[in-house]
């Protein structure tokens, strides 16, 4: 909406919202229709509430009540409209204040409606609402059909939900801090909070009688005796019926048993200040029902520590996120079995059984995440299958006699359910997320069954609660995980197990990685590794299902061959993958990482591919015959690290001068005049470059002191300055192989002077960076241990590193410094499978390097970050590149011109695969001999 219209759009809606002509507003206005339905009145605990409905649209109904009661009157009313009206937008007005109430019903999963609120005060200029009123507007030639004015009224109205689990954060954040003012403990705050959340949630999702908990605090609780009310009610809670011993009238009598352990354990608390009494009170007045338990746990991590949660390597996932992981490891094929027997109830049958015996376990399940929407999910497509058995006996005549209920079947099918919480597990190393995690899951069955009795009129009564996911506190690197739940092909394990690098981890980590995988050896193994280890040896001898959700470092560099050997040689083949996203987090403070998501089968595999064209985006779904460890459809290869070039015709590349000196033989801008005037110390200064000033074209240097003598030290100040702070920087350092060199203080600790014009290859590069880019240095200038050195006479290495095949190798195998692209002699260099060359090829790939490097020559102010900005590429430059591609491609063997990176993954593979084979062949060859 431009800003004109905005304006224009206020200035005609917000006069007739405030004086409440809603008749006006939606009819004409909008262009909805008349109302077709007469006034009604409601009473609520003895209060009459009349409502007109002021407009509609085929079946949409908009409702005003000239009253504004509280949000809980409200939802009474709510819920009696709703019995013949599911559809609706109910707004209720006072003399200030306006409160317009929308029911959001999740998407996907069959939870009930949750109402949303948008509040309005009279007179004031409310941009949000016009846009919503904007938003839902129907054009007087368009006759959009019921689903798409309920889409419009989701973009309108739904983003209230956000700003709900904002407050709903805020809430459980004041609680947890005055638990600490009261000094309560870790433990027991943390199952007071979780025992509170089901009350809380069960005031207003229709468990018992709406705010029955709240009107107990209310009447029968006080500040001074909060802490011995709230432990009374708890034991209630924890006793059956038939063996409480309540006085007359007693304020319990009407809480029933709830069981399940909730309340079982023994909680210690200190009087609470009055603090926390007016908190949960507040917390009371919020509307729970709007919160999916879904995201329960990304809202309690705002009361934990931001660094602590760094230190264990957790992040909270999405709902996006876990069904990315989730569909095609399962939820996708049940579904096409589904649609495949929607006319056959043997085959339905027999999927209901199946659904039966899935058994679910995440075993770093954090706050429940993945078990929680596996399990509205899995509830969700059984009831579709209960309904379509409905619908099919109706069709035979086998249900005729049955009564029916607001247009649905009364029909008792709660005995029918087969997916049930028992068969969830869960691994947790903190009691917090445990805890929430055990208390969200009971939440979610609540919600899955008033689903239920929405459909069919009766759902199972789960007080007392009898069953119950398992959710074990304990490590899960430390615990095994058969006896949490035994092996079968029935069982699924997914999860986001915790994300730390081989330099952020603990060296208690450490010991539980080299544990788990039986050795001491390593290598750069993340963290996360320890969980495939104890996958593979949990279905060592079963078949069974498992997806992760981890760093994408697992599929570069020297990790791939360690981790996917250990998964291939146990029969394991990648059923599906998404290659690298960016991250995002239902917690405060998301972490800023890129991920992938591998799914495992030994079954018969028809791989899944999901790639992202802007890792921020949307995944696209790419053909693929077979998915590797790199999440290329190609060849089941693993690079190892070679010590020499596996191609003939590539040359040894050297890390650069490492000077480990604390700075002090590195001169800096700033210090460069007064370095120079000093006339022995001018004579050993160099220029020196690393990744950055090659790539920036800046200038540094460095003091390179190869033959100087004792005597020009002592007689230089600058000199015996610098090279004495080196030698207490070496000194001082904890590592033994650094205080050795302290004896030889003036000089690099590893030193690699060229003595001739060589080709500097950058250590990092930008991801964004079209090519690979390297520049030739004279000897004179000294290159960084933040650089690679190569020996390039005639500029052949620096072509084949300039080309695309090159790039996608680097890409495809190597490391990566978050997510830029990080040269490796061993891994990357030394792996590139290209072809043995004869003379004229060699020649021909020179010849368009030259091109490449004429084509700079022609902007010679620029810096090689100017040449190769993505965007900003001079012409001439993209079309040399374009030469050298096609030339280079046609040695690797390469037909095609203009190859996609996933074409050239391909042919790097099968020419990698090749080239190994064939080596191994002559090893065996040689050794027979």
């Amino acid at each position: 909406m431009t800003a004109t219209a905005a304006v224009l759009a206020s200035t005609r809606l917000l006069p007739l919202v405030d004086r409440a002509d809603f008749r006006t507003l939606f009819v004409e206005e909008l262009g909805w229709d008349n109302p077709d339905q007469p006034p009604r009145t409601i009473t609520v605990e003895g209060a009459d509430y009349t409502l007109r409905q002021v407009a509609g649209y085929k079946g949409m109904r908009i409702w005003h009540c000239p009253q504004l009661p509280g949000r809980r009157t409200q939802r009474a009313i709510d819920q009696a409209v709703a019995k013949d009206n599911l559809e609706r937008l109910v707004i209720f007005t006072g003399d200030i204040q306006q409160e317009w109430r929308w029911p959001r019903r999740a998407q996907t999963g069959g939870v009930n409606a949750k109402l949303l609120v948008h509040q309005h005060i009279v007179g004031e200029d409310d941009k949000h609402l016009v846009d919503q009123l904007t938003a839902i507007a129907i054009d007087f030639d368009d006759d959009p059909s019921l689903v798409e004015v309920l889409a419009k009224m989701r973009s309108a109205f739904d983003i209230e939900a956000e700003a709900a689990s904002v407050a709903a954060a805020r809430l459980m954040n004041r609680l947890y801090t005055d638990l600490e003012k009261s000094k309560v403990n870790g433990h027991d705050a943390t199952l007071l909070l979780a025992r509170l959340l089901f009350l809380l949630f069960g005031d207003d999702s229709g468990m018992w009688r709406t705010n029955m908990f709240r009107d107990y605090l209310v009447n029968h609780t006080s500040e001074a005796t909060l802490q011995r009310d709230l432990t009374d009610l708890f034991n209630v809670l924890n006793t059956a019926e038939r063996d409480r011993t309540l006085p007359e009238g007693s304020p319990f009598a009407e809480f029933r048993y709830v069981n399940g352990g909730l309340y079982r354990d023994e909680l210690v608390l200190p009087p609470l200040k009055e603090d926390f009494r007016d908190g949960l009170l507040a917390a009371c007045d919020f509307d729970w029902s709007l919160i999916s338990p879904a995201i329960f746990g990304s809202m309690f991590q705002v009361v934990k520590d931001k660094e602590a949660r760094r230190e264990g390597g957790e992040h909270y996932t999405t709902e996006e996120n876990i069904l990315k992981t989730i569909n095609p490891l399962f939820l996708d094929e049940l579904h096409d079995r589904l649609e495949q027997a929607w006319d056959d109830k043997r085959q339905l049958t027999r999927l209901h059984n199946d659904l039966g015996r899935l058994q679910i376990m995440d075993p770093a399940c954090g706050c429940g995440n993945f078990l929680i929407v596996s399990y509205r999910e899995l509830r969700a497509l059984e009831l579709e299958i209960l309904k379509r058995r409905r619908d099919l006996d109706e069709a035979d005549g086998k249900t005729s006699g049955q009564q029916r209920y607001l247009g649905q079947m009364t029909l008792d099918v709660s005995g029918d359910i087969k997916v049930t919480l028992d068969h969830f597990y869960g691994l947790e190393i903190e009691e917090w997320p445990a805890r929430i995690a055990e208390t969200a899951m009971l939440l979610v069955d609540h919600l899955a069954n008033q689903a239920m009795e929405e459909e069919f009129g009766i759902a199972p009564d789960r007080l007392p609660i009898k069953v119950a996911p398992r959710i074990v506190h304990d490590n899960a690197l430390r615990r095994d995980w058969k006896h949490v739940v035994p092996p079968s092909p029935d069982v699924v394990i997914v999860g986001n197990p915790p994300f730390l690098g081989p330099h952020s981890r603990s060296a208690e980590q450490l010991e539980e990685l080299q544990d788990v995988w039986g050795r001491s050896d390593l290598g750069r193994l993340d963290y996360v590794t320890g969980w495939h280890a104890k996958a593979l040896d949990y279905f060592r001898n079963v078949e069974g299902r498992w997806a992760f959700v981890t760093t994408n470092s697992i599929v570069q560099g020297d990790q791939v061959p360690r981790l996917f050997g250990a998964i291939f040689n146990a029969g394991w083949r990648i059923k599906f993958a998404h290659r690298t996203f960016a991250w995002t987090s239902e917690a405060t403070g998301e972490a800023a990482v890129h991920c992938v998501i591998i799914g495992y089968t030994r079954g018969k595999v028809a791989p899944r591919l999901f790639e992202y064209p802007n890792i921020k985006g949307p995944a696209h779904e790419v053909p693929a015959k077979n998915v590797n460890a790199y999440l290329v459809d190609g060849p089941d290869v693993l690079v190892e690290k070679r010590s020499d070039p596996l191609a003939p015709d590539l040359a040894p590349v050297a890390l650069g001068s490492m000077p480990k000196d604390g700075g002090n033989l590195v001169v800096e801008a700033e210090d460069y005049d007064r370095v120079m005037a000093d006339p022995i110390a001018a004579k050993y200064v160099h220029p020196y470059r690393g990744t950055t000033e090659l790539l920036k074209g800046v200038d540094r240097w460095c003091l390179w002191l190869d033959g100087v003598d004792e005597a020009e030290i002592a007689s230089s100040p600058v000199l015996r300055e610098r090279v004495a702070a080196v030698r207490a920087f070496r000194l001082a350092s904890r590592a033994p192989s650094t205080r050795k060199f302290a004896r030889i203080s003036h000089l690099f600790t590893q030193r690699a002077k060229r003595d001739r014009r060589y080709l500097c290859v950058p250590r990092v590069i930008s991801e964004n960076r079209p090519f690979f880019t390297a520049d030739w240095l004279p000897p004179e200038v000294i290159t960084s241990d933040s650089a690679f050195t190569v020996d390039d006479p005639d500029a052949f290495q620096f072509s084949v590193i300039s080309s695309s095949m090159f790039l996608t190798w680097q890409k495809t195998v190597g490391g990566r410094l978050k997510s830029d692209l990080r040269f490796g002699s061993t891994m990357v260099w030394n792996t590139l499978p290209l072809p043995l060359l004869g003379a004229g090829v060699r020649e021909e790939i020179i010849a368009a390097g030259q091109g490449v490097l004429d084509a700079r020559a022609l902007h010679p102010e620029r810096s090689l970050v100017d040449h190769y900005r993505p965007s900003g590429m001079a012409e001439e430059l993209v079309n040399a590149h374009a030469v050298l591609d096609d030339v280079v491609d046609r040695a690797f063997g390469a037909t095609k011109k203009e190859m996609s990176e996933r074409e050239r993954q391909a042919v790097l593979f099968v020419r990698y695969q090749k080239m190994t084979a064939n080596l191994l062949s002559a090893k065996r060859r040689q050794h027979r001999r």
